[in-house]
């Protein structure tokens, strides 16, 4: 399948955000007569801050002029630590294809261009959370698990 990558800018922000919305109702199973003001207010506001500032890199995959498929890649630094000593990290996501164009390289396609983009600026660290079906791409993109990570589930005040 001839597949073509462009980049989202920030004038692509309506469609950023129908796409993302998109993607947070089948990925959280938020039911589509759910009110989401609130959620598509923040994501627009992130979308706003970090397309201009440069800490995010958005595209669309196509398939001829169709809309098939999209992915996100946030640009970030952390400590310098001996396995990335300029501390420049990236954090893959949103990645989605459309149901029925899955299992034909759209979402192989989107994330190796988006860390392509992590590689032009000298960013080795990448980062994702992936579902059990998610897997089987991201290790054929060349992810590993990370078996000793662990996530906070609920923030608590631990103040004395």
């Amino acid at each position: 399948m001839d597949i073509e990558i462009r980049k989202a800018e920030l004038r692509d922000i309506d469609l950023l955000m129908k796409w993302r919305m998109r993607v947070l109702h089948e990925v959280f199973a938020i039911p589509d007569n759910q009110p989401a003001k609130d959620l598509e207010k923040a994501n627009r506001i992130y979308y706003q801050s970090a397309l201009q500032a440069g800490g995010h890199i958005a595209c669309f995959a196509y398939k001829e002029n169709e809309i098939v498929g999209c992915g996100g890649i946030c640009l970030y630094q952390e400590m310098p630590s001996p396995d990335n000593l300029s501390g420049q990290c990236a954090y893959l996501m949103n990645i989605y294809t459309c149901p029925e164009f899955r299992r034909h390289g759209v979402g192989e396609t989107v994330v190796r261009w988006l860390v392509g983009q992590a590689a032009q600026r000298s960013i080795t660290k990448i980062y994702l959370e992936t579902s059990e079906p998610g897997k089987k791409l991201y290790g054929k993109t060349g992810f590993v698990d990370m078996p000793d990570m662990m996530k906070l589930q609920t923030v608590k005040s631990y103040s004395r």
